[in-house]
């Protein structure tokens, strides 16, 4: 579990490792990047500028490329009790009629699991083994030079400064420390226009399957986690302005059938207390690597939620991150951290484009629009819809070889 520690502290860890690290926000990627440096024995300074870790979040869809870092970090019996399996995936029309139930099991069968977790659930897994972190802190300045990065940081308790052979920023799609790298100045953002709130419901008896409803205008998805279902509810931002309740009812009226599970989750928006709202944007920025910083995760690429894989890519690119810092010299980081990108960041954009194709089918409001995707989606399995990051799995992420910095 996260334990709080105050940046002193860290720093005084820190100051005789090797390799200096310093990793800024505790999230999926994050997270997963510090305890896998400190599986390896250093002492990453970890950060974020929460002030808790109260919010369980949202839930989340983990495909097989998550199993290299679970493996590492030896919590794969944690991750089995804390998720459950996501075996099946049912699609309904705007309509709310079922147009097909596909099998996950099937397709993934050579690969692993696809589970379903809590955020919160996820984050308690990742540091099984305890986690030191630093809340309320953010970099105010990061100057990366040739043979440090030096930060300053702003905290609950004043300005402090120290310096880094490496830095990993990773604090989400809207990081205010990107800011300071070349690549995170000007990142593209797709705008869907769409946004909506995530509520849980009790499970029901199919644990095991995620159902979306594809409306015109709106969209309903639910995905099983451990005891609970995780649904979102969402359409255009401006629709939504009307509240959960009254934008419920707008969906209820267009609905000609229903499962059960569509009754229960439409049933809890109405009845949440202020529930969770989340705007579906993506971001992809031009660069990731620049001399000893590096961006990782969401910080990097934001998914839309669309292909269940953005938690999936950020814990594969802090696998393959750590990897390729493992062995690292401080003269080499900046040679790691360009190999890193080099390797990762095809895989990752693979992934992110076949989230924002999914985008397309999804966030309509047409119901022309919607009555030709319903044909089109008889007849498209979910392995030809997920086909470009079947791919990814058929290949796995690999550590990529640095070359040494010359004496």
């Amino acid at each position: 579990m996260f334990t709080e520690a105050a940046l002193s502290d860290q720093l005084q860890a820190n100051a005789h490792d090797p390799l200096r690290i310093l990793v800024v926000g505790a999230g999926i990627g994050g997270t997963t990047a510090a305890q896998l440096l400190r599986a390896r024995g250093l002492h990453p300074v970890l950060i974020d500028r929460v002030t808790s870790f109260d919010d369980a979040g949202y839930m989340l869809a983990l495909m097989p490329m998550v199993d290299a870092a679970i493996d590492a970090l030896d919590v794969r019996d944690a991750y089995v009790s804390a998720s459950t399996p996501m075996d099946r995936y049912r699609l309904l029309n705007h309509r709310g009629a079922q147009i097909r139930e596909d099998s996950v099991r099937e397709l993934l069968r050579d690969y692993g699991d696809y589970r379903g977790i809590s955020r919160g659930a996820l984050l308690d897994v990742l540091t099984t083994t305890g986690a030191p972190v630093t809340l309320a802190t953010t970099v105010r300045s990061l100057n990366d030079g040739e043979a440090s990065a030096h930060v300053r940081f702003d905290t609950s308790d004043g300005a402090a400064e120290a310096t880094f052979d490496a830095v990993i920023i990773a604090d989400g799609i809207h990081s205010r420390t990107r800011r300071f790298t070349p690549g995170g100045v000007k990142p593209n953002e797709t705008l869907t226009g769409w946004g909506g709130w995530v509520v849980w419901t009790d499970p029901d008896d199919d644990t095991d399957l995620g159902e979306e409803l594809w409306g015109n205008g709106f969209f309903v998805g639910s995905y099983p986690v451990a005891g609970a279902i995780g649904a979102f509810i969402g359409g255009p931002r401006d629709d939504t302005t009307v509240g959960p309740q009254a934008f419920v009812d707008s969906i209820r009226a267009r609905l000609s059938s229903r499962t059960s599970r569509l009754d229960n989750i439409l049933d809890a928006v109405k009845t949440a207390d202020e529930p969770f709202y989340w705007v579906l944007d993506d971001v992809r920025t031009k660069r990731w690597s620049s001399g000893r910083t590096v961006l990782l995760g969401d910080a990097a690429a934001g998914f839309l939620p669309t292909a269940g894989i953005g938690a999936g890519m950020a814990m594969e690119s802090a696998w393959v991150l750590c990897g390729t810092l493992a062995d690292a010299t401080s003269g080499d980081v900046a040679a790691a951290l360009t190999a890193y990108e080099a390797a990762q960041r095809p895989r990752v954009e693979t992934a992110q484009a076949n989230s924002r194709q999914l985008a397309m089918l999804m966030f309509r409001r047409s119901t022309l629009l919607a009555h030709a995707r319903n044909s089109a989606m008889r007849m498209m399995t979910i392995k030809a819809a997920l086909g470009p990051i079947e791919k990814l799995l058929q290949k796995p992420a690999r550590v990529p070889e640095v070359t040494a910095a010359a004496d």
